[in-house]
């Protein structure tokens, strides 16, 4: 299929991108969260090549909140696909292949990424952890992260916890199946929302702000 190129520019990074819900999560004593051996923002994911925000520097990691648990449509939809494991949940914005922003809910297993809808509560997509090939990030301070599935298509959030993130897919990923995945920093990358289109996204520092222009 034939690729298009649209530019569009935006000033500021998203504020609202995590943080939507503000009651404290009952972690509890479930597998994978609350557990002091888990990473926290002292292992740098991208290894100082990225210039992180001092709220990200000084963040511990909580892994789940949204309380999973406690949302009936997120455990059966967990269920049905037979993954108990969360390590992570959380909203954030999703930016779809036309450019619009829409909040979804980020949900990670041992094994997959799940996308879902907090609206319809209805599960939009989900992602095998073996199909993650990598993650393309700026290096400026921003909340950006595109993960990169080649045999399918990729997606772009933003989220405030983009540095938990990044470092519970790597760390995941390097338990389950011995793969040190690559994470990618650039100020321009390249990534495929569908199948069908081909986005280029160019980051640069303006007036202290960062803005990022899709080609």
């Amino acid at each position: 299929m034939s690729a298009y190129r649209q530019k569009i520019q935006i000033e500021g990074t998203p504020s609202d991108a995590g943080d939507y819900d503000n009651d404290k999560p009952d972690l509890g004593a479930k597998e994978g969260i609350d557990d002091p051996t888990r990473p926290t923002e002292d292992h740098d994911p991208f290894a100082g090549g990225k210039r992180r925000q001092k709220t990200s520097m000084a963040r511990s990691f909580t892994s789940d909140y949204v309380n999973v648990r406690s949302k009936p449509y997120l455990m059966k939809i967990l269920e049905k696909q037979g993954d108990r494991g969360v390590l992570f949940a959380d909203k954030v914005l999703k930016f779809t292949g036309s450019g619009k922003v829409k909040r979804q809910i980020l949900l990670i297993t041992d094994f997959a990424i799940y996308i879902i809808d907090p609206e319809t509560c209805a599960l939009k997509r989900r992602i095998a952890l073996a199909a993650v090939e990598k993650l393309c990030l700026s290096q400026l301070s921003d909340n950006f992260v595109a993960v990169i599935v080649p045999t399918e298509y990729d997606f772009l959030i933003a989220s405030t916890r983009k540095s938990e993130i990044v470092t519970i897919l790597v760390e995941s990923m390097k338990t389950t199946s011995n793969y040190e995945l690559e994470v990618n920093l650039s100020n321009s990358f390249e990534y495929h929302p569908a199948s069908d289109i081909v986005k280029e996204i160019q980051f640069e520092e303006v007036e202290g702000k960062q803005s990022y222009v899709t080609l």
